[in-house]
């Protein structure tokens, strides 16, 4: 997931990721940030039954989809209680503040991408080694995805959920409208090979666009799209933080400012907690959004009914990955055992199958990518789309940049604070950067 997350908007998402969001990515009501006071996890056993609560962020949909309750049939002394948020730099603010605290923290903790590696250089002596509980096996999973999750010394300190495959989602209808093509294959011939071509496209549509209509759902989205396609982002090899001096960085920038410019975005935030975001889809408010592979359960849930049939998918105009979340153990949690086992499950491949062709995240295990649900998959709500053979393809092709501690943290001041001032309160884009700059140094020492 979304993460923003981002999260995810997970679902952070980030998400989301994003996870993807999102916790998504995420509301303040998160299990993590703070509902509970006792010395470790939340007080989770009553009568002999064991009550473990999982930390989210976004929509990773596990409960959606009936795995909550299928795992819970399967052990009847076991009850999941899930605490989720929306936005994902909060969800991750709280968790840090619990686990310095060793209070208030879930049993199972997602972590988004865009913080794994912030968790492994800072925080793994605060969360189990899955690397060496029972069952797992590191070569399930794609081999950067467990490489992401474990530190120098070889902890394992989550298991991976899903990946972030990217695509681009787009209203059918809304094309039409503004004389462009509709057919999956004609429109991502559109920008094929460029994001530069993908806002030229913006400019065609936005010529003959209905009234109230943008092309892109908001320029944060262009950037984390473009800058995911980049093979240098926010951290070098070594581990430095570069983004002041990364090349790709400054084109996802330099493209986003330019969407806002030439009039393409509709100035909103993604995931906001105000909704307003997430209302755009049913009010038909843009035309397209980055769409890595867990965007689409997104999607369907802030459109509804009123969006069946009217979103597509096409292929991105750069193969990228945007979002991918893990789940970790804290070690003040209760019932440590009981949520290594739950968690195990809920990444297994057959459960990663089952989420993706419900909501669209994409396995992080190689035999989730080769199963065949996944690539027989088709989403009936986006004009049954090969979600399956679209978001695997490009998952297997992904060469993933480094990550680096501050990756999350560099991007959510990037769209929150610089594009949305950009675009919200018509700051000069040199001074909005020198605000992000400022911003970053304050808040990494960097």
């Amino acid at each position: 997931m979304r993460t923003t997350s981002s999260l995810r908007g997970r679902r952070t998402k980030l998400a989301a990721v994003a996870g993807l969001a999102t916790c998504a990515v995420l509301a303040t009501g998160c299990g993590s940030s703070g509902s509970s006071t006792n010395s470790g996890s939340k007080d989770s056993s009553a009568g002999g039954q064991i009550t473990l609560h999982v930390g989210t962020f976004g929509q990773f949909g596990y409960k959606e989809a009936g795995l909550y309750k299928a795992y819970e049939a399967a052990h009847p002394n076991i009850k999941i209680v899930e605490d989720t948020n929306t936005d994902a730099q909060k969800y991750w603010d709280a968790l840090k503040t619990h686990m310095a605290a060793g209070s208030g923290v879930d049993d199972i903790q997602a972590i988004e991408v865009g913080y794994i590696a912030e968790a492994t250089s800072k925080m793994a002596d605060k969360f189990v080694d899955l690397s060496k509980a029972s069952g797992v096996d590191s070569s399930a999973w794609v081999d950067y995805k467990w490489k992401q999750a474990t530190t120098t010394g070889g902890q394992t300190i989550g298991l991976g959920t899903d990946i972030g495959p990217m695509a681009i989602c787009y209203r059918k209808d809304l094309f039409a409208k503004a004389g462009l093509p509709t057919d999956r294959d004609a429109v991502g011939k559109l920008w094929a090979g460029s994001w530069e071509k993908y806002l030229e496209v913006g400019k065609q549509f936005q010529a003959k666009a209905p009234a109230g209509t943008k092309f892109v759902d908001s320029s944060g989205g262009i950037f984390n799209a473009v800058v995911s396609s980049q093979a240098e982002q926010y951290t070098d090899a070594s581990g430095a933080l570069v983004y002041d001096k990364s090349a790709g960085v400054k084109k996802a920038w330099d493209l986003s400012v330019q969407a806002i410019q030439d009039g393409l975005s509709t100035g909103l935030q993604q995931f906001d907690q105000g909704g307003t975001w997430a209302a755009g889809f049913k009010n038909g408010k843009f035309a397209t959004i980055s769409c890595p592979s867990w965007m689409t359960g997104t999607i369907q849930t802030n459109a509804g009914d009123t969006g069946k049939g009217k979103w597509d998918i096409a292929a991105a105009p750069v193969s990228a990955n945007w979002g991918g979340s893990f789940l970790g153990v804290p070690k003040v949690g209760q019932h440590q055992e009981e949520a290594i086992k739950l968690a195990s499950w809920l990444t297994a491949p057959e459960q990663q199958a089952k989420i993706f062709a419900q909501f669209g995240n994409i396995p992080s295990t190689k035999a989730g990518l080769d199963s065949t649900e996944v690539q027989n998959a088709k989403l009936a709500y986006f004009n049954d789309a090969p979600t399956g053979k679209i978001y695997s393809d490009i998952a297997k092709s992904i060469t993933p940049a480094p990550i680096g501690p501050w990756d999350g943290q560099v991007k959510d001041i990037i769209t929150k604070n610089g594009l949305l001032d950009i675009e919200q309160h018509h700051t000069d884009p040199a001074k909005a950067w020198s605000n992000v700059v400022k911003a970053i140094k304050d808040k990494t020492d960097n």
